[in-house]
């Protein structure tokens, strides 16, 4: 099983998003990555965010923790909501990600359904996550 940090950093009703295909069709997604070995989850997290995105963050509460099964792979995805203390927000020169990284936003919460997010996750994002430090199962019950 491989487990995965994401971050969520929301400002003015806009939230931190990639330009970075994913496997579900999807053609953004949220900032993160695999943990190392050893790896402690708020050091991976840190180092992602700022390795994907340019910006420092200190991290903050657990939203949620989610499966993702694809045939004989399993993914532990644990998100935690996020905030920015500095850096730059942009692409970063030289990042190496198994999907090319397009560019670096900060995204209307208003316009997640459009660009592919559930509306489920849209709604639980611009609710300030009220299930927040749950398991929430498939990624799909979210609307990832």
């Amino acid at each position: 099983m491989d487990i995965r940090v994401t971050g969520i950093v929301i400002e003015d009703e806009r939230i931190l998003l990639l330009d970075q295909d994913t496997d579900t069709g999807r053609s953004w997604s949220l900032p993160g990555g695999k943990v190392e070995a050893s790896e402690p989850l708020a050091e991976a997290l840190v180092r992602e965010m700022r390795e994907e995105t340019g910006a420092d963050v200190e991290v903050g509460r657990l939203l949620y923790v989610c499966d993702h099964i694809r045939g004989d792979v399993h993914i532990l995805h644990i998100t935690f909501e996020a905030r920015r203390t500095g850096g730059t927000v942009g692409v970063v020169p030289g990042t190496a990600d198994s999907r090319p990284i397009r560019g670096v936003e900060f995204v209307r919460l208003a316009d997640l359904a459009s660009l592919g997010f559930g509306e489920r996750f849209a709604d639980l994002a611009r609710a300030g996550f009220p299930a927040a430090g749950s398991y929430m199962g498939a990624k799909s019950n979210i609307g990832l």
